[in-house]
């Protein structure tokens, strides 16, 4: 039976002999080998060699290429018990992202991710808090990520509850941490939670002053983007088209 070039490499516009070489992000980049019953057998998680081999800018075009495939409906064939196994041994992740604990966004399917690829730290709204910083700072110093994504996404209900000031809880002190990003927001029309214009324009300021937040309050992390180490990015997940947008 013929074999099956790796998913990960079916709209990759990077170097796709070097990527066949050197990554398996998404568990389908290096072909490994033939399974039983005609499957084809793919690495299964990331090592520290291939990571080593991936620039932080790198790391970013998969992860776009991956979110690509799975707006199309091309995700790649994961087996997550060989990554579960192989992981175990120890983990070597690319990024570190923070997202929304909003159920129709898990950074890892929506990105064509698997077991071992990535950190990710979810929260309400997107927000760094003093844990968040430090579980950043240990994924990228110790643990060796290179990227630090900061993702919000369409229709918040937290970025809502923000514009509406809610009180409730433990959620209000969590949403005051995000006003900022409603009066920092410039918009032309309806400022209301109603209007979902401006909704979606608060989550990407929200997004904006979250980085602005990390480079203050971590100078490890700082310090590791102006070397080079790492890079941090933006983005903003679409729940209507299934798109991240990618900025910063």
């Amino acid at each position: 039976m013929p074999s099956k070039e790796p998913s990960i490499l079916r709209s990759d516009h990077l170097d796709r002999r070097s990527f066949l070489k050197i990554t398996s992000i998404a568990t389908a980049a290096t072909v490994v080998g033939a399974a039983p019953a005609g499957r084809v057998a793919y690495a299964a998680a990331l090592t520290k060699a291939q990571r080593e081999k991936l620039t932080p800018d790198d790391i970013i075009a998969l992860m776009k290429n991956g979110n690509q495939r799975f707006r199309l409906g091309k995700e790649s064939p994961h087996d997550y018990l060989a990554q579960q196994k192989v992981s175990a041994k120890g983990q070597y992740p690319a990024a570190v992202i923070l997202s929304c604990i909003d159920s129709r966004a898990p950074a890892e399917t929506i990105m064509d991710l698997g077991i071992g690829d990535c950190f990710n730290a979810r929260v309400a709204g997107n927000i760094a808090n003093d844990d968040i910083l430090g579980s950043m700072e240990f994924a990228c110093k110790v643990a060796g990520a290179k990227v630090v994504l900061v993702m919000g996404h369409t229709a918040c209900g937290a970025i809502k509850g923000a514009i509406d000031n809610v009180q409730l809880g433990n959620l209000t002190g969590l949403l005051a941490k995000i006003r900022p990003a409603v009066e920092a927001t410039q918009y032309r029309g309806e400022r209301s939670s109603k209007n979902y214009g401006f909704v979606d324009a608060v989550a990407r300021k929200n997004v904006e002053l979250t980085m602005a937040d990390i480079h203050r309050r971590s100078a490890i992390l700082a310090d590791m983007e102006t070397s080079g180490a790492i890079k941090m990015a933006g983005a903003i997940y679409n729940l209507e088209t299934g798109m991240v947008d990618f900025f910063g």
